[in-house]
């Protein structure tokens, strides 16, 4: 079996600032290639970063506050508003991490900087992990989250007409899968869909779950193992709510940006969606990002690419909630 490590100089597809960085990523995160994988190591390297002094990790916003699971909150959240003025559009996000590992820390940064470059106020949620929550916990959380949030979207200062649903990679996969929920319970409309390097289906085999197997951070053992975590012994992989790509319907669903790694091994399922939408006369833009790999946007700071990815997710919310 191959590593994770640089794969032959002639086939790499990374350009080199995203390459150096592949790479110091993947020598800190356990690689099942050297190690086998566990819950509680894999959790410990996506925390490794998050400060532990209590400082933003990100911009500082008008307001960031927690909302405890209880009474009519179904989910524990938090909330980013970037100021105080009311009426603002409302970017509900569930945050990646193969449905296994992160939380609402680790994706800190990705909230605050999507409030303030969008204007928008940000509800991240912090639904149940796998394994101990198994399919379809993650699933259900996102719907309720999602649905609780539509109904009280003006408690929030926020806009009932504006709200988005979003989320990266794993969480991705929730926030299409909370949109189709939304929309089978007649629920109202949303503004639109923010998918980055999403996993919409759980069956990864060929195309660039091949082409980006070994070498690229995110192995294509890793997304196996995560699948396997998250579905449990009797999770089925091609139940929509799992693998909302397969969904036997998409008309209806709002309209979808797409942030994409070219060398990801999840790529094709994200295109596929695309097409699926377009297919279903719903609006989708791709946005794709030659020379990076799945969850670069975890790299601001360090990668061009990441942040012109973010300016353009930013540009499109605003475009979509008439803020442009």
């Amino acid at each position: 079996m191959t590593t994770s490590e640089t794969p032959p100089e002639a086939s790499d597809r990374l350009s080199p600032a995203a390459r150096a960085l592949c790479d110091l990523l993947a020598s800190a995160f356990p690689d099942p290639a050297r190690e086998p994988l566990t819950v509680a190591s894999m959790r410990a390297a996506a925390r490794a970063g998050v400060p532990t002094d209590g400082r933003p990790s990100g911009p500082v916003l008008a307001e960031v506050r927690d909302l405890g699971a209880g009474g009519s909150v179904p989910v524990p959240m938090r909330l980013y508003r970037p100021d105080t003025a009311a009426g603002r559009p409302l970017l509900v996000f569930l945050h990646g991490g193969g449905f296994v590992i992160c939380d609402l820390d680790t994706h800190d940064r990705t909230a605050r900087e999507l409030a303030h470059r969008t204007g928008a106020a940000v509800l991240s949620v912090d639904y149940r992990l796998a394994p101990e929550h198994p399919f379809p916990a993650a699933a259900e959380d996102a719907l309720a989250a999602l649905s609780w949030a539509v109904a009280h979207a003006a408690e929030l200062g926020c806009d009932p007409a504006r709200v988005f649903v979003g989320g990266d990679s794993a969480g991705g996969n929730l926030a299409v899968g909370a949109a189709l929920g939304l929309r089978d319970a007649g629920g109202p409309a949303l503004a639109g869909q923010l998918l980055i390097y999403p996993s919409v289906q759980q069956d990864v085999a060929g195309g660039s779950a091949e082409e980006f197997a070994q070498g690229y951070f995110m192995t294509i053992d890793h997304i196996r193992w995560f699948s396997r975590q998250y579905l449990g012994p009797s999770g089925d992989p091609y139940d929509p709510r799992a693998s909302p790509v397969l969904a036997a319907d998409l008309a209806g669903l709002p309209p979808a940006l797409l942030v994409v790694a070219d060398c990801d091994t999840l790529r094709d399922q994200a295109l596929a969606y695309a097409r699926r939408l377009a297919a279903a006369g719903v609006p989708a833009e791709v946005q794709l990002h030659p020379g990076v790999f799945h969850g670069f946007l975890g790299v601001l700071g360090a990668l061009p690419e990441a942040e012109s990815a973010l300016a353009g997710a930013a540009s499109w919310l605003r475009r979509r909630a008439g803020q442009t």
